[in-house]
């Protein structure tokens, strides 16, 4: 009787021990692929919003700002007055050319009276030399004379011509003291301000603005990321895309590629890819961060579902040069050899080594060994 109380005192002592040797851990349920209901992400990679069309706005002539109409966040239309030139000198101009093409066709109207006089004169001339009544000589000056006038006339109705060409350079050159709006969109900055010289080409020692403003459509907005070139390949035009902005972390954007621009850099060992969004939001901002990940589409054929399980990537480790997770058993944790997949979000694709409804240790840490005791909690709710 007593070797059997000494018994169950040794018993209850090494249970006592081996509990109190347990890793307490978390595990969950290794669940069919089939249940994500995700597509795979082949690539992640990050990048910047951009808009492929924007604009600094600058003036075509060189001038004195007289007035700039617009401030950052002002939306504007295309056409739309956005700044004014002193414009005196080139008002000047025009009337200046106005007067000129008005002396010009003044001109030839005097010209087109003398001609119609010397005309008649030549017409009685040549009655008169029909006759007998007057001088080869006299007649040779009249003809002279129509021909000198007609000659005019032609020079005259030049000149005319060019003082037309005149008025319409000062009449563009007056319009020029207008800034527009090139398009439609959002003026995200203001680089000018009234009494400024401002001018298409940088000059006057760093005196002289080149830019009034600067003009963003952001119906262009878009995303580009470089793609290690040693990855290109699993990237293609029109492939689903999953967005993510830096500023929103828990904000999933869909997206698709348009293109991959056909060229690398050297530098980098990278490929430019140009991604869109396939709806536009006012919180998607130019030059914010982005990270993308390029989605590949499980099978149409849904009957069929795919094989394998899934589970946190937190739950997969290496050890000995194997990709393993920890099966628990009972009470004890086994250790596995997996083959991996692809990733879904935070989630890991395991084809071949554990199955669906087999619980795995979360977290798995570096005491963790194969038999190791354990004292379960589930991450699931």
């Amino acid at each position: 009787m007593i070797a059997l109380v000494l018994l169950l005192a040794l018993v209850a002592i090494g249970w006592y021990w081996l509990l109190g040797r347990a890793v307490v851990v978390e595990t969950v349920t290794a669940a069919p692929l089939a249940a994500t209901g995700a597509d795979a992400a082949l690539l992640d990679a990050t990048g910047y919003v951009v808009a492929r069309r924007q604009a600094t706005v600058s003036s075509k002539i060189t001038g004195k700002l007289v007035a700039v109409l617009i401030e950052e966040g002002d939306r504007v239309s295309e056409g739309q007055i956005l700044a004014r030139l002193d414009d005196r000198d080139a008002k000047a101009q025009l009337q200046l050319a106005r007067a000129q093409l008005a002396a010009a066709k003044a001109g030839i109207a005097q010209l087109d009276a003398q001609l119609q006089k010397a005309q008649r004169d030549l017409n009685r001339q040549q009655s008169l030399n029909a006759r007998g009544a007057t001088a080869e000589q006299a007649l040779d000056s009249a003809r002279t004379k129509v021909a000198t006038l007609k000659a005019q006339i032609k020079a005259q109705r030049a000149q005319i011509g060019v003082a037309e060409a005149r008025l319409r350079i000062a009449q563009v050159n007056l319009g020029d003291t207008i800034i527009r709006a090139p398009f439609s969109g959002v003026v995200v900055a203001k680089t000018a301000q009234p009494g400024e010289m401002v001018s298409p080409v940088s000059a006057g020692g760093g005196f002289t603005r080149t830019g009034i403003c600067t003009i963003v459509d952001m119906s262009s907005r878009e995303i580009e990321v470089d793609v290690n070139e040693a990855y290109i390949n699993r990237v293609k035009p029109g492939q689903p895309v999953e967005a993510v902005l830096n500023a929103y972390p828990r904000w999933e954007i869909p997206a698709e590629v348009i293109a991959i621009i056909p060229t690398a850099d050297r530098t980098k060992a990278t490929v430019k890819v140009r991604i869109a969004f396939q709806e536009l939001d006012p919180r998607i901002l130019p030059e914010m961060g982005v990270r993308v990940s390029f989605l590949a589409k499980r099978a149409a054929n849904r009957d069929e579902p795919p094989p394998g399980v899934v589970v946190p990537a937190s739950a997969i480790v290496e050890r000995g040069g194997n990709e393993v997770v920890f099966v628990v058993d009972g009470e004890r944790a086994h250790q596995r050899i997996v083959t991996l997949g692809q990733s879904y979000g935070d989630l890991r694709q395991i084809g071949s080594g554990l199955k669906a409804g087999e619980r795995v240790v979360v977290d798995p840490t570096a005491e963790l060994t194969d038999g190791i005791w354990v004292q379960t909690k589930s991450s699931e709710s």
